[in-house]
C-alpha cells in the first residue's frame, strides 16, 4: 500500500544540501564575511565583490598585494553590462563557444569594490556554470569574488585536501560540499579582451 510519501533520492538530497549551504553562505556574505567554497574550477575564497572591506579581508588572508586584481563570478552573461563600461561583441562569442571555464579580463570595470579592480581599471569575470555558485550569486544579487584558496605565491590547491590550515582558519565559513572530491581541478583559462575586440591568452 502506498502511503503517499515521496521517497528521497540522492539528487533531491543533494539539492537540499546545496540549498542549505547557500543559505549559510548568504548569511556570512551579507554580513561582510568571506567563505571558502567549491567552484567550476579550483576551490576559491569569496565575498561580495561590491563590498570593499570584505575584499580587503581576502587580500589580508592571502597576504597578497592589492595591486593584483581578482576574478569575479557572475551567474548570467546578461549582467556583464552592470560591471563593465563597454562589453566588446567578441565577449559574447567567447563565452558562448568556450568549452572550458573561461575568465575574461575586461577594460573599464565599474560598480565593484575598488580593491577588486586592477590598477589599470580592468577586471576578470567568469560566467560560472557551477550549480552552487550560480544559485548563490543569483540569490546574492551581487557578483562573487573568486580567488584561489592559497597564500599568495604558494601553489594553488587542486582539491580541498590541499588547502592549508591557515586559509581554512582565516575564513568565516567553509562550504560543506565536495570536500571529499579527490579530483585534481584546474584553474580557468584567462583571456585579455580589449575594447576593440582583440584578445590574447593570459593562461590557457
Amino acid at each position: 500500500m502506498c502511503n503517499g510519501n515521496k521517497r528521497s533520492t540522492p539528487h533531491s538530497q543533494m539539492m537540499e544540501k546545496i540549498k542549505e549551504e547557500i543559505k549559510k553562505s548568504l548569511e556570512i556574505i551579507k554580513s561582510g564575511g568571506i567563505i571558502l567554497y567549491p567552484t567550476d574550477t579550483i576551490w576559491g575564497i569569496g565575498c561580495d565583490a561590491t563590498n570593499e572591506l570584505a575584499v580587503k579581508k581576502i587580500f589580508q588572508l592571502k597576504k597578497r598585494s592589492d595591486s593584483k586584481s581578482m576574478i569575479v563570478l557572475l551567474d548570467n552573461a546578461n549582467k556583464l553590462d552592470s560591471y563593465v563600461s563597454r562589453v566588446p561583441e567578441t565577449a559574447w562569442q567567447l563565452i558562448e563557444y568556450s568549452e572550458k571555464p573561461l575568465s575574461i579580463i575586461y577594460d573599464n570595470a565599474r560598480n565593484l569594490a575598488p580593491s577588486a579592480i586592477a590598477s589599470d581599471g580592468s577586471i576578470a569575470i567568469r560566467i560560472t556554470k557551477d550549480e552552487f555558485c550560480s544559485k548563490l550569486i543569483s540569490q546574492m544579487r551581487k557578483p562573487l569574488i573568486s580567488t584561489s584558496a592559497n597564500i599568495s605565491e604558494q601553489k594553488s590547491p587542486m582539491n580541498f585536501d590541499e588547502i592549508s590550515e591557515e586559509i581554512r582558519q582565516g575564513v568565516d565559513y567553509i562550504v560543506n560540499l565536495r570536500q571529499g572530491d579527490k579530483t585534481l581541478s584546474k584553474p580557468s583559462t584567462i583571456i585579455r579582451l580589449r575594447e576593440n575586440g582583440q584578445f590574447e591568452f593570459i593562461r590557457k
